[in-house]
């Protein structure tokens, strides 16, 4: 084995079984914060139980084999306009390329299912071994997904699954970020910021998509168990494609009608930066805002001190590896696991450096160092 073929223990999570989500109630945001690092709380898409990428192998002999394959890859993205995505498709082409296999086509659908559909259509005439892919609309994608599967394609899908497909038959795995335990992290950073009372407005993403109903359910969840003196006082829901616009908006209507609002939390870091732009034109300096993802953007204004006083962060290069190795699996028939989870990644200010190099695998940004000072 070579640490090329394999996610380290650095990864390597306690899995929580029994309920669905399962959290015990902190009086101090610190203690959930700490453990949420080695704690897996989300399952898959249809309740499967979570295994941990650091479990993930091939040997030097089956790494071998894929390289005699001389096998291709397309990468269908839902969405490429973040540093999420960004890094996600780095990880995978960088395992890829030490695995031997070509990736041929990376695409963005732009959040439009429509879009994704032909672009799984227009993939195909490549005829690659493996797609991997995060579906906009499981069930508006069902069908060009299946048609992809009964050609032969061995697909392993990121955060989520479209209906009637089944793992093992017609796809090999899907991977994740802990986005229950994200949405956790998200809630217990908003309340430390803001010493366990006050109240606050949520914007949360109006669509069928697990991985952020997720996190949306995991903030309410814990502020309502956790934090009887917080108190939600709106919620506005935003479509995109245009999330941070949609998100300025609702976030101004949301101060507009709560004066006395202390925090906003944001379903993730492009909706973030519209929360940021409301807040500024309305004067809100003490706004304390809370997302998901480390962005450049929202880790600026973090450095600097601004409104974005933590986030739960996903571990995307690493969860690109870990898609790159279970292709791997499905060229070899190689028994997969069900559902694969990564940690979430609870980021401050005092951690966000660290954090970033953790998340991207390279030092933050000169714009980011430099909010620093």
């Amino acid at each position: 084995m070579t640490i090329a073929t394999r996610l380290t223990g650095a990864f390597a999570v306690t899995l929580l079984a029994g309920s669905m989500f399962s959290m015990p109630a902190y009086a101090d945001p610190d203690s959930a914060l700490a453990d949420l690092e080695s704690t897996v709380l989300s399952k898959g898409p249809n309740g499967e139980d979570p295994s941990p990428a650091s479990s993930l192998e091939l040997t030097d002999a089956e790494l071998q084999k894929i390289k005699d394959m001389k096998a291709t890859a397309a990468i269908v993205m839902h969405y490429g306009g973040n540093d999420w995505s960004r890094a996600q498709v780095e990880g995978l082409q960088d395992q890829f390329g030490k695995m031997g296999i070509e990736v041929v086509a990376v695409t963005d659908a732009g959040f439009k299912p429509e879009k994704q559909v032909a672009d799984i259509e227009t993939v195909m005439a490549q005829e690659p071994d493996i797609i991997v892919s995060v579906p906009t609309d499981p069930a508006a994608t069902a069908a060009a997904y299946k048609a992809a599967a009964d050609a032969g394609v061995e697909i392993v899908f990121m955060e989520n699954v479209p209906p009637g497909m089944k793992v093992g038959e017609d796809y090999v795995s899907v991977v994740s970020a802990d986005n229950y335990g994200n949405g956790v992290a998200a809630a217990h950073l908003m309340a430390k910021a803001l010493d366990g009372k006050g109240q606050i407005g949520l914007i949360f993403h109006a669509a069928d998509f697990f991985v952020t109903r997720q996190r949306y359910d995991a903030f309410k969840a814990t502020i309502a168990s956790d934090y009887p003196d917080i108190e939600i006082v709106a919620e506005q829901g935003i479509g995109g494609p245009d999330f941070a616009g949609d998100a300025d908006k609702a976030a101004s209507a949301i101060l507009t009608s709560n004066p006395n609002i202390n925090g906003i939390w944001a379903v993730w870091d492009v909706p973030a930066e519209g929360v940021i732009s409301a807040a500024r034109v309305s004067g809100r300096d003490d706004l304390v805002i809370t997302t998901i993802d480390l962005g450049e953007n929202v880790a600026i204004n973090m450095a600097s001190g601004g409104f974005v006083k933590g986030l739960g962060a996903q571990r995307p290069f690493d969860q690109g590896v870990a898609e790159a190795i279970l292709a791997g699996y499905g060229l070899l028939d190689k028994e997969a696991p069900d559902f694969v989870a990564l940690p979430a990644l609870p980021v401050t200010k005092d951690n966000l450096l660290e954090a970033w190099k953790t998340v991207y695998r390279v030092d933050a940004t000169d714009k980011i160092q430099q909010s620093m000072n």
